[in-house]
């Protein structure tokens, strides 16, 4: 079965409306938002949500966000709503911002993994947006990829990964922010940062000045423990070529890779030129934004290298570089080398 194709660039409007269909039908269909492309279903239906976890071979552990298109569906989705939850959203939605809020009684068990908690944003991308609209249903998206693989922003990569094991892909504009939503828990006594991104700490403080960054951010979660937001497991976004990352200077880092043999590289712009194995550069080590927009692109070319080994220089911890930071360990199984 090959898996249809809805054109959003040249046939707008019959993208949205069959989409909507299909998920109104209890179908699933990949549409593009500004984080990566989501495999989207009904929130309202299990049935729907399993149909979500089989096309990725998703753990069933593990929690999915549920998108709205409206401030005014926040009720439909979450109960026990604190006041510091609507200052965010009006600081941060619609964007690539999620909160873990108290579970409403309408959504479907499956989406929060049998936790009491689901994840909620309201996605900046006009056509997820128009699509919610269009069916009426809050649509629970995680990334349109199979599990454990880089996360899609481009259509393309949503076919090379679930071409016929889904009803639909809407092929729109690629991903513009590149990696997914920051997720924040505002369920317990001080808000949580579960997994960074485009919105970063700093711009989190001003809002919510107690914040802590969970420390499944930048380690691995301890032995048995749930898993409270997407992006939180083990190894997530790996290419099928062993990587490692790699911390140190330009200069360190130059001599490092230039040593080795039968590898690769993952570089900083300004390094690219001084490299001599096969390399990718993944943009410049000043602009994180631009790092984190390549950086799952980059993470599938790296198969396309026929190399054994690739060896991807870590970014800054810094702002939106802590997101691109936290994709990359996870992306190399946690196996890092510090020059």
């Amino acid at each position: 079965m090959i898996t249809q194709k809805l054109d959003a660039i040249n046939d707008y409007a019959n993208a949205v409306n069959v989409a909507s269909e299909i998920l109104k039908s209890g179908g699933i269909v990949a549409v593009p938002t500004e984080t990566v492309y989501g495999l989207a279903a009904s929130a309202y239906s299990d049935d729907a949500i399993k149909s979500v976890f089989t096309a990725k071979g998703r753990p069933q552990d593990n929690p999915l966000i549920v998108h709205i298109a409206s401030i005014d569906m926040l009720d439909n989705i979450a109960c026990d709503i604190p006041d510091m939850a609507y200052e965010c959203a009006k600081a941060f939605w619609p964007g690539p911002f999620t909160m873990v809020l108290p579970k409403g009684d309408k959504i479907a068990d499956s989406v929060s993994a049998g936790l009491d908690t689901v994840a909620v944003r309201f996605p900046s991308d006009k056509t997820i947006c128009d699509i919610i609209l269009k069916s009426g249903l809050p649509l629970a998206a995680p990334s349109a990829n199979t599990s454990g693989r880089p996360s899609p922003t481009t259509a393309s990569h949503v076919i090379e990964d679930l071409d016929g094991k889904i009803d639909a892909v809407v092929c729109g504009n690629d991903s513009s922010v590149g990696v997914e939503s920051t997720v924040v828990s505002l369920v317990g006594e001080k808000p949580r940062l579960l997994r960074p991104g485009a919105v970063t700490p700093e711009q989190l403080r001003k809002i919510l000045p107690d914040l802590i960054i969970d420390d499944a951010v930048l380690k691995q979660l301890k032995e048995g423990e749930k898993v409270a937001s997407p992006g939180m497991k083990y190894k997530h976004y790996a290419p099928k070529t062993n990587a490692i990352l790699v911390e140190g200077c330009s200069n360190s880092f130059v001599r490092y890779v230039n040593q080795k043999t039968d590898c690769a590289a993952i570089c900083f712009e300004e390094e690219y030129y001084s490299i001599s194995v096969k390399k990718i550069s993944y943009g410049s080590k000043r602009n994180e934004s631009t790092l984190a927009k390549n950086v799952f692109a980059v993470l599938r070319d790296i198969d396309t290298l026929g190399v054994k080994e690739v060896y991807i220089h870590a970014p800054s911890k810094d702002g939106v570089g802590l997101a691109v930071y936290n994709r990359l360990i996870r992306a190399c199984g946690f196996n890092v080398v510090t020059l």
